[in-house]
């Protein structure tokens, strides 16, 4: 309402000026007729991030696909360009687990992101990503795609009943293979949890207590059980409207080519921006805004 009624002001206050001043004044105007073609973008474009979980913090998980390390090296990547993400937006950010590569890159790798907006945003980014470059790791110099996949996770509300039975659970702990200190290293700090029933598996090893990583773990997989649950809820109700087309445009959300051309193009948007090491270093809201405005248009002609 505040941005609203800033914007209602500031067009009251030109159209009496408007009123007042002569013809040949009017260019007193034009850098306010900016400021409000600015401030109704962003009033527009922030009813894009009116989701019951978009203020949420989150979860973001990076998986390197097949490929050994060339998609490790791809996940490795992705994740420098998403820290750099999370500091162009001033999120806070912990890894809660990594797994280095046998030879270069990350096997895996898990954030928590904390600010305003943070699942809104990057839940844009869940998919497959793919690239497409001339590999550092081939001596002959051959062009190689790989691939690596990103989930994203609400932070849900802490007092989401779940009932998680004991007897579904297989803990395992581990020395921790992630930067944390010797104690870390040196002792089975790290946990991994497998929920049986959803094979869902969850790891943490960011804290030096094995009790503070379990208990983190156990966070985490609350809220993807409950994310599991409010799926199939979703689907349910899908089912009962009889909806048939669906927002789903295929895994491979967008690829980023470095060889023979520079160009990244997101597959759902259409979005495509040729500085590539631009966005490799975190300037993904361009990106992200071009998916949230098609999404918007879709429901709103649905």
């Amino acid at each position: 309402m505040e941005k609203y009624q800033k914007i209602h002001n500031s067009i009251v206050d030109n159209l009496e000026l408007i009123d007042i001043l002569e013809n040949h004044e009017f260019n007193i105007l034009e850098k306010d007729i900016k400021n409000v073609s600015l401030l109704i973008d962003e009033l527009e474009f922030s009813t894009l991030l009116s989701g019951e979980n978009d203020k949420l913090n989150c979860y973001l998980e990076i998986h390197p696909g097949a490929g050994g390390t060339e998609s490790c090296d791809w996940a490795s990547m992705l994740s420098r360009m998403y820290q750099r993400f999370f500091e162009i937006m001033n999120y806070k950010y912990d890894i809660i687990e990594e797994q280095r590569g046998e030879e270069a890159g990350i096997k895996s790798i898990t954030f928590y992101i904390k600010g305003l907006y943070a699942f809104g945003y990057l839940k844009c980014e869940k998919g497959v990503h793919r690239l497409v470059r001339i590999s550092p790791f081939d001596s002959n110099k051959r062009r190689h795609t790989s691939f690596a996949s990103i989930t994203i996770t609400p932070e849900y509300n802490q007092d989401i009943n779940i009932d998680i039975k004991e007897n579904d659970l297989k803990i395992d702990v581990y020395h921790s293979s992630g930067a944390g200190g010797q104690s870390v290293n040196t002792t089975n700090s790290a946990v991994r949890i497998t929920h049986l029933p959803t094979k869902i598996v969850v790891t943490c090893q960011n804290e030096r207590s094995q009790l503070k990583n379990k208990d983190q773990a156990m966070k985490i997989l609350k809220n993807k059980l409950y994310e599991l649950e409010m799926k199939n809820m979703e689907n349910k109700l899908n089912d009962l409207k009889g909806k048939i087309e669906n927002i789903n445009f295929g895994s491979q959300i967008r690829s980023y080519v470095l060889e023979p051309y520079k160009l990244i193009k997101d597959n759902r948007s259409g979005y495509e921006a040729s500085n590539v090491t631009k966005v490799l270093d975190g300037e993904l809201l361009p990106l992200i805004k071009s998916v949230l405005k098609m999404k918007g248009n879709y429901e709103k002609n649905s």
